[in-house]
């Protein structure tokens, strides 16, 4: 076929240019995308069953415009293939894969073609723009920026940041703040990620890391490195709580986040629209930074729960509201910031509550071990809350107690013996009478007591306690029974038959 001259068209170089320009992407993506326009429009005139391509010359600007034709050997598509041998009638030297390339005519684009060919061009514009504010800001998460408010659509505000556009959604302002038009704006990049539609960097004035941003721009010693921000825990726009720790002892990581006068806290206190904030001195002992993080209540005592990751504070009665703080705000603040859960109780509920707990284990020593009132509280005294630790502590131990010796050291642990044989053997043929299986009792881990109440909801055999999760065991037993850790392993002890099958396999091939 005679090949059809194409007329140079310098004036496409020069809005691809000028796009290129504009929109800060690369000129031969806008030359693509136009190329993909044209080649739509060609589609549209000579059929969309043929392979139709576009091409603009990159120095001259002509549009040339072909139909490809691929050499298969079996042909499954007429419009868009053809044998070897036809083939080669036009070129003898073709081979299979190649293509025969008919040049077509310049289109003469019609009013709905060039509407189509522009919006694809624009679509294709845009998606490369897209592309070119991820590429630029994909690594930017966790800074700081400043941009104009755009505009504001249901209280969402769109962030111009001068090479892009940001997305400040209304749950991401700090309360009672507003924007309009026009104003400045310093926000957090908390998130960048590519999506179809719509902006695809998201900011926040409400995240906690905000104000440490904050913070290390005001404070030289924060961005030094000297002094570092360890946890930061806040309610936007009423009050905020943040750890610091100072890496050098002759500086107090404190008093420089606070400033001369305040000046440097005002500052952050300022951007965040009046927030209040405690800054505290962060520590390596979980207690001495729980008292830290209640300040400015006083705390009088603390107890730890390792395991459960929870802390008891004791405070006078009249620091009480102090430490709860508004609407329980501080002692909030205070767990989120050191990540324990904190229970706060008064100096006379903790005393009520330790009369009853001595009365409790008094009582329940009296019954087990058939001794009189002034042992068992010897007992409670010494710290015994139950009748396995009388049981199984060393003789010693138990004769050192003020008031006993040897032989009522040994009555008192065979009397504890004694007793707990007595339940294990009234919680065994409860077991038995609740069809619970022995081999649910040969697991490590799970006493008679624990068995009695598994056959009593309903957990009989391997397969039940094997379908339960960590959570659910605790819950049926008590979490006092054992912590999290040895109930997941119970389980898994009790889900292991499920593989011995596949380990045997395995081992057999």
């Amino acid at each position: 076929m005679e090949k059809t001259a194409a007329l140079p068209r310098p004036e496409l170089l020069q809005v691809a240019d000028a796009v290129a320009r504009d929109k800060g992407i690369d000129r031969d993506e806008v030359l693509e995308a136009m190329e993909q326009a044209i080649q739509k429009a060609g589609r549209s005139k000579y059929g969309h069953e043929h392979d139709i391509r576009a091409l603009i010359d990159r120095r001259t600007g002509e549009i040339r415009l072909a139909r490809y034709i691929e050499v298969v050997e079996e042909v499954e598509d007429e419009n868009t293939q053809m044998t070897l041998e036809r083939a080669r009638r036009k070129n003898p030297e073709i081979q299979v894969g190649e293509f025969i390339i008919d040049p077509l005519p310049p289109i003469d684009f019609g009013r709905i073609a060039a509407q189509t060919a522009k919006q694809v061009i624009v679509q294709k514009v845009r998606d490369a723009e897209r592309l070119r504010q991820y590429n630029e800001y994909k690594d930017r998460a966790g800074e700081i920026v400043n941009g104009l408010v755009k505009r504001v659509e249901f209280g969402n505000v769109m962030v111009d940041l001068g090479r892009a556009e940001a997305l400040l959604r209304r749950d991401e302002l700090i309360p009672r703040e507003t924007f309009r038009t026009g104003d400045r704006v310093r926000a957090y990049i908390y998130d960048v990620r590519q999506e179809q539609r719509g902006p695809q960097i998201f900011l926040s004035r409400t995240h906690p890391q905000f104000m440490a941003k904050l913070f290390a721009q005001e404070v030289p010693e924060i961005y030094d490195g000297v002094i570092e921000l360890k946890a930061v825990a806040r309610d936007p726009g009423s009050r905020a709580k943040m750890a610091v720790l100072s890496r050098d002892s002759s500086i107090d990581p404190v008093g420089a986040c606070v400033g001369m006068r305040g000046s440097r806290v005002q500052a952050v206190v300022a951007e965040l629209q009046g927030e209040k904030i405690d800054i505290i001195q962060w520590s390596p002992d979980p207690a001495t930074f729980i008292v830290n993080a209640l300040a400015p209540a006083e705390v009088a005592k603390v107890v730890l729960d390792e395991e459960a990751n929870r802390i008891e504070v004791v405070v006078p009665d009249d620091q009480l509201s102090l430490a709860i703080g508004r609407r329980g705000q501080n002692v909030r603040l205070a767990s989120q910031l050191t990540g324990w859960d904190i229970d706060i109780m008064t100096e006379a509920e903790e005393s009520e509550r330790r009369n009853e707990e001595f009365r409790a284990n008094s009582k329940m020593f009296i019954e087990a071990l058939d001794v009189d009132d002034v042992i068992a509280h010897l007992l409670v005294t010494e710290g015994f809350s139950a009748v396995e630790e009388v049981a199984f502590v060393p003789l010693e131990e138990l004769s050192q107690i003020e008031g006993f010796d040897e032989d009522v050291a040994a009555e008192l642990q065979q009397r504890a013996l004694s007793w707990l044989n007595e339940q294990n053997a009234h919680n065994e043929a409860r077991r038995v009478q609740l069809g619970v299986v022995d081999e649910l009792a040969s697991i490590e881990g799970i006493t008679p007591a624990m068995l009695v109440k598994l056959g009593e909801n309903g957990v009989k055999t391997m397969d039940d306690l094997a379908d339960l999760a960590g959570d659910e065991l605790l819950e049926i037993v008590g979490k006092d029974a054992m912590s999290e850790e040895q109930a997941n392993a119970v389980i898994m002890a009790a889900r292991a038959h499920w593989f011995e099958g596949e380990d045997g396999e395995g081992q057999a091939s």
